[in-house]
């Protein structure tokens, strides 16, 4: 998708191919920002919407969260330093281009059923969320990557790991899981429309 913001030519990417493209093999500029705590409410939401999942191992349940709803959707724009072809496109010199992180992991031709939140589609799977894969970008890839991808993943996995192995987690009476409210507030970081209210008991 090609935008025009005033003088500058402003390019989406939605696809793996264009993300690889973009990240990998042109020298574009990109930064990646990420809310932990909203991750983690995401998680959580996700995880009372389906609680069959709560056996599924921690690592597949933040990476599923990082496809459904990354912290931020789109990574901070690269810019084209020179004429450039991708995917088909032809992307003009200074044109700013955005990687479209949600997009891609809700793309139907690379995720089979691409709305379902399925931890289980990474048990196995090499799919990792340092870059290395563009079905999954939640840090951005290359040489830009978010710096504080190492710390971010530390604290997700231990937030989430500590929530899950204390607690059991319910919702407030009247509340079912499928009518828990998942409509997204875009900005810079992707977070709830409203906050997740869930009752923890001590295991």
């Amino acid at each position: 998708m090609s935008l025009k913001l005033g003088q500058v030519t402003l390019i989406v990417a939605s696809s793996p191919a264009a993300a690889k493209e973009i990240l990998v093999y042109q020298d574009l500029f990109v930064a990646g920002t990420d809310t932990t705590s909203s991750t983690i409410e995401w998680a959580m939401t996700e995880l009372l919407c389906n609680p069959d999942k709560l056996a599924i191992a921690k690592k597949e349940l933040v990476k599923e969260t990082f496809r459904l709803h990354p912290a931020a959707p789109l990574l901070l724009p690269r810019k084209a330093g020179v004429d450039v072809e991708i995917c088909g496109f032809t992307v003009p010199q200074g044109a700013e281009i955005l990687v479209n992180v949600w997009a891609i992991g809700r793309d139907p031709m690379t995720w089979d059923n691409p709305n379902s939140f399925m931890p289980e589609r990474f048990l196995g799977s090499k799919v990792d969320a340092k870059g290395n894969n563009f079905e999954l970008l939640p840090f951005g890839a290359g040489r830009r990557i978010c710096p504080g991808m190492p710390l971010a993943l530390r604290m997700l996995h231990m937030m989430l790991g500590s929530l899950i192995h204390w607690f059991e987690w319910k919702l407030p009476d009247g509340i079912m899981p499928e009518t828990i409210d998942m409509e997204e507030k875009f900005g810079l970081a992707l977070q709830k429309a409203d906050a997740l209210l869930a009752i923890p008991t001590p295991i």
